[in-house]
């Protein structure tokens, strides 16, 4: 079975937009739940927004 790396994905839109919605974090979490585990790649993008986060380079967008 191929990975899909939909995560890999979701952190690229986050990255684009430089901001991660309410969305993406939901899609995100839902991703991480039904996988029941994460990819290397996954991580690894997982690991950049959280990065990227922290130096304020995107914005946490909060529910309306």
């Amino acid at each position: 079975m191929k990975p899909s790396h939909v995560i890999r994905q979701l952190v690229a839109r986050a990255l684009y937009v430089k901001q991660l919605t309410p969305d993406i974090e939901n899609e995100i979490n839902y991703e991480l739940t039904r996988l029941g585990y994460i990819s290397d790649v996954d991580y690894e993008a997982l690991e950049l927004l959280m990065s990227e986060m922290d130096a304020g380079r995107i914005r946490l967008v909060p529910n309306p």
